[in-house]
């Protein structure tokens, strides 16, 4: 081939993967074929630096239905039903393009969720964002992406009619040069009626449905597998436009498809768009497959082979159907005025072959696509700057009075609630929702056929995960966890969404080794196995990466929808429980970045016995009917999680914490809860039987915030906390 240099640098390959092209072909490529492995081989779709330490992940449970591996995860929920659900990034397409790149990252993970059967009826999402407070020229474009995203995230969610009920959003200068945004939905099928992305029977008809393809979206997948630099800061094309009102008709078509035994298996078109979804279904069957890309729908004049192979047009499925049905799936679709062609067929040949107007243009052995793919070993070498931040300590910094430590605690965008973000999402249509977003915590629905609620919530703390990569990335398995208890709920699973910078600096392959290790180790001693996930690399620009940040979603079950425990003070006068040790722990923690701008220390001390200890006592005594209310202890300590239950429920709250340094008011030690009790003799039995060291502080008071020296006024709280962070992201407008 001539210029191969050039050719390589086109489609991002190296010359030991092209060489293996050469092998599986015993040929030369062309373009489209080029164009196919490119895609196909990609981070984005390969997981070629990640698979590794991916590998080991505990995905097996009683309950598990489906783990990775499929569109979606799948647990069993009891009583014949099934949540499906999955979080994925859409990270560089929203930093480009932050309206359509937030639309299309909510739009395809609904499809992922709907396409195994499930009728989506919760969404989350987790974000990162910049600095957003000061007045230079970065605050003012991380502005800009945070109310181009929401409004992505909104538009899509309502149109779909399903409900935002959670999530998280937070703010560092390690996103400045790429925001990160995790979508996750959740879903409801029956637990014997899950669809698999399988092209399986020979003869069976392929279809191809939804909207018609144009030429946005092309190179996506290989687009978010590289870092962003001066070279290609100009990508817009690459980003998606998406139609949330196709993706609605699409979602009904699909579930009406559903009800009948039509079809065999059925793909979204996500990343690479329908190189990815056909080469899957046929690689899943180990079948061959014959598309004919010339009856394949097009928005656009003039479109070629590749353009209709790699192009990541949005709304849009492809289907496996039974051989003599075809008709009436292209009928149920055109019903719903959604394109629907009969584009090729299942063979047994083991290979892609595509045909334009007769011509074949393509010949591809499809297993080899998939099981040939690079796993790379990628060097690893732990940062230096950790051993330098190791050793900072609490001490080394001049004691601050706590009123003006707590003053400047609370109003932080980390800490003050974001209803500007969360009242642009519609969260009560379906009308299951029971607990919303800004209650704290987890977010719950409830399950009508059933009774039951799930319980879902987002987390991670990205500098947590910079001081210790393996213990942040175990502590946001655990805080995912201890928030989905603090509601009743039995944390059942996980999935993941693993943001890091660029694997080929040895540094940060070793940050993604190190957070595997942690989700592994916490998954298997929490019992919450991982279902699903997303790994999101080259999160960097100009060579400075994004904070190691593995997102993690937890879905769990509480078999009483009515008792679904909330997060803030119900009863005035009622007693107030702290449950857990506090010791001086401000690694990584609120109080070193707010008051000192740094970012180090050590871990909090991780101990599995005593959080999962912590998620049986507030479920048994929520069982019992003993608690009003529960809320983990985390970012900011005791004094901000008092301050947020008091502002939320608009009671006061009188408190005296015993510790040994009166700074420990806002240190993060892990396992911690507030509770709010109606039987303190009850509760103590239990907490005592469970080994948990607990503390009565104090009570609920109709007005007032006091917390050992801490006294404030509960109006003036509030309007720093539900005003102050409206004023910041508007200030340009």
């Amino acid at each position: 081939m001539q210029n191969l240099d050039d050719v390589l640098k086109k489609f991002k390959l190296t010359k030991d993967e092209y060489e293996n092209i050469l092998k599986i072909l015993g040929r030369e490529p062309n373009e489209l074929e080029l164009g196919i492995f490119s895609s196909m081989w990609s981070e984005h779709c390969s997981y070629k630096s990640s698979k590794k330490y991916l590998n080991g992940f505990p995905t097996k449970a009683p309950w598990v239905i489906q783990g990775p591996g499929e569109n979606a995860g799948v647990i069993d929920i009891g009583d014949g039903m099934a949540a499906v659900f999955k979080m994925e990034s859409h990270n560089h397409p929203s930093f480009i393009e932050p309206y359509q790149g937030a639309a299309t990252g909510v739009g395809g993970i609904l499809r992922d969720v709907f396409t195994m059967g499930a009728r989506p009826v919760a969404n989350m999402n987790s974000l990162r964002f910049g600095n957003i407070t000061n007045s230079d020229k970065t605050s003012k474009y991380q502005r800009y992406l945070v109310r181009g995203v929401v409004a992505g995230i909104g538009d899509y969610g309502n149109c779909m009619g399903v409900p935002t009920i959670g999530g998280e959003t937070s703010f560092d200068e390690s996103y400045n040069g790429n925001i990160l945004v995790n979508a996750f939905t959740l879903g409801l099928a029956k637990s014997d009626e899950i669809f698999y992305g399988r092209a399986e029977g020979i003869g069976n008809p392929v279809i191809y449905v939804g909207s018609k393809t144009g030429r946005d979206g092309l190179g996506g997948a290989v687009m978010a597998s590289d870092s962003f630099s001066e070279e290609n800061k100009s990508l817009r094309p690459t980003v998606q436009v998406g139609d949330p009102f196709a993706e609605k008709l699409l979602l009904e078509a699909c579930l009406e498809l559903f009800k009948k035994d039509y079809i065999v298996g059925i793909q979204d078109m996500g990343a690479a768009g329908l190189t990815s979804s056909s080469f899957e279904m046929a690689g899943r069957s180990g079948s061959g497959m014959i598309m004919h890309l010339d009856r394949v729908p097009a928005r656009e004049e003039g479109m070629e082979p590749y353009e209709f192979m790699l192009s990541e047009s949005q709304e849009r499925m492809l289907i496996c159907a039974k051989k003599g049905y075809e008709d009436r799936v292209l009928e149920i679709f055109k019903r719903w005025d959604l394109d629907a062609e009969v584009i090729g067929e299942v063979t047994d040949s083991g290979n892609m072959e595509l045909f334009w107007h007769g011509d074949k243009v393509a010949d591809i052995p499809v297993l080899p696509v998939g099981e040939e793919a690079p796993i790379y070993d990628r060097p690893t070498k732990k940062p230096e700057y950790l051993d330098k931040i190791a050793s900072v300590s609490i001490d080394d910094f001049k004691k601050v009075d706590n009123k003006r430590a707590f003053e400047k605690l609370f109003s932080s965008v980390e800490v003050v609630d974001k209803s500007w973000i969360y009242e642009q999402y519609d969260s009560t249509v379906q009308t299951n929702s029971i607990k919303l977003p800004g209650s704290l915590d987890a977010s719950c629905i409830r399950i009508k056929e059933s009774g039951k609620a799930l319980a879902m919530s987002s987390d991670c703390n990205p500098r947590y995960n910079y001081i210790d990569p393996k213990g942040g990335a175990a502590a946001a398995v655990m805080e995912s966890g201890r928030n989905v208890a603090m509601s009743g709920a039995r944390p059942k699973a996980i999935t993941d969404c693993l943001n890091y910078g660029n694997p080929e600096n040895p540094e940060v392959m070793w940050q993604f080794a190190q957070g595997c290790y942690g989700i592994k180790e916490a998954c298997a001693k929490l019992n919450t196995p991982v279902v699903s996930g997303n790994v999101s690399l080259y999160n960097e620009t100009e060579g400075e990466g994004v904070f190691p940040t593995p997102s993690i979603a937890m879905v769990g079950i509480n078999d009483d929808a009515n008792r679904v425990l909330p997060s803030s003070f119900q009863k005035v006068g009622a007693s107030l429980y702290l449950v857990g040790e506090t010791r001086s722990e401000f690694g990584g923690s609120l109080y070193l970045k707010e008051l000192f701008g740094k970012v180090a220390g050590k871990l909090p001390q991780i101990d599995y016995d005593k959080e999962l200890a912590l998620w049986e006592l507030v479920i048994e005594a929520n069982k019992e009917g003993i608690l009003n209310c529960a809320k983990d202890v985390n970012v900011g300590g005791i004094a901000i999680a008092l301050a947020k239950m008091s502002c939320l429920s608009s009671k006061g709250v009188e408190a005296k914490i015993e510790l040994e340094e009166s700074r420990d008011i806002f240190s993060e030690s892990f396992s911690r809860a507030i509770v709010e009790v109606n039987d303190e003799k009850r509760f103590e039995e239990l907490a005592s039987k469970l080994g948990l060291k607990v503390q009565k502080i104090g009570k609920v008071t109709e007005d007032g915030f006091k917390c050992n020296e801490i006294s404030a006024d509960l109006l003036a709280m509030k309007n720093t906390y539900f005003g102050k962070f409206q004023e910041i992201v508007e200030q340009d407008i």
